[in-house]
Order: C-alpha cells, then structure tokens, then sequence
C-alpha cells in the first residue's frame, strides 16, 4: 500500500499545484473522483492490468471519462497511461484530498459518543476543536455502545479520550505504577 502511495504521491501533488494555479481545486477533486471510480471498475482494472497497450488503454479510459475531464485532466490520464500508472487513480485521489484538505486548513474529526449529541452541543465541540486546532473542522459523529460516557475524539494523530471507560483506565495504569 505505501508503494501505491509513493507513486501516487507526485501525480497528485503536481495535479493539486496546477489546480491551485487555475484556481480549479473543486473542479480537479471532481475530475479525479470519477477517473478514480472508472479505475476501480472491475472491467476496467482487468483491462489495464491485461495486456492492453498504452495507446488502447488511454484510447479507452478517455473514452470512458470522455464528459466528466477537461483537457487538463485528459493530459493527467494519458501521462499516467503512458507510465502504466492508471491504475493508482484512488491513491492520487486520497493524497489530492489530503493536499485540499491542508490547503483549506481544514481537518475531519471523528466524534464518538454513547448518544446522539445535541446540535447545540456539536456547535459548541466544533467551536471548540476549531479554536485548539486552528482549523475549519468537519465533524464525523457516530453513536457508539462500547462508549460508556462522554467522547472519544480523533482529529489525525490526536486522540482525546473523555469518556469514563478511558478515565478509568488511566486510573487504573495510575494506580499500578
């Protein structure tokens, strides 16, 4: 997975700087979304993993993609068809987005809680992870069981465990030591 990455990682950063050069950050985000999505159809993968040339390959997936890519994202896929890179679509994807998302200073926090929280109380949480992590904050709220109060908040590598099962056991670790 982190060799996908690795080759994914220059399409997308070089797509991302051209797209903020035009000013065409959402449009690109959209462009790369439905070459992604061709690119994991299951006909599709099977074709240009098989013995389909560069030319019929590019012939193909342009043809496929045909209204969704201008001309700029045409040039993207028929670089990456001759490189036989076609098929890293979803990688450059997820780093295209992680290049938007630190662009816009915005990051997605996970929220997990035992009930469904309040609109009052998901307006004052984003407030508040907005001020701490100076960030525009999407919050992703789910209602989990296995939390038996309060929160559990994961913002990247940052986790902010308040509920009284993580309170206990650091009480616990506390008290071994």
């Amino acid at each position: 997975m982190s060799e996908l990455t690795t080759v994914a990682r220059p399409y997308a950063k070089a797509a991302f700087d051209f797209a903020v050069e035009a000013n065409a950050v959402d449009n690109w985000l959209s462009m790369l979304v439905f070459a992604a999505e061709v690119s994991e159809n299951e006909t599709m993968t099977s074709y240009l993993s098989g013995g389909a040339s560069v030319e019929q390959a590019t012939d193909l997936f342009l043809k496929v993609c045909e209204e969704q890519l201008d001309s700029n994202g045409q040039n993207l896929i028929k670089v990456m068809a001759e490189n036989q890179r076609l098929l890293v679509l979803p990688q450059v994807l997820t780093e295209f987005s992680a290049l938007k998302s630190e662009y816009e200073k915005e990051i997605v926090v996970d929220v997990r809680s035992a009930v469904e929280l309040a609109a009052d109380q998901v307006t004052t949480l984003s407030a508040a992870l907005e001020k701490r992590l100076a960030r525009k904050v999407k919050l992703n709220c789910v209602v989990d069981a296995n939390v038996v109060s309060g929160l559990v908040i994961k913002a990247g590598d940052m986790v902010i465990d308040g509920s009284v099962r993580g309170k206990l056991n650091r009480l616990a670790t506390t008290m071994q030591s």
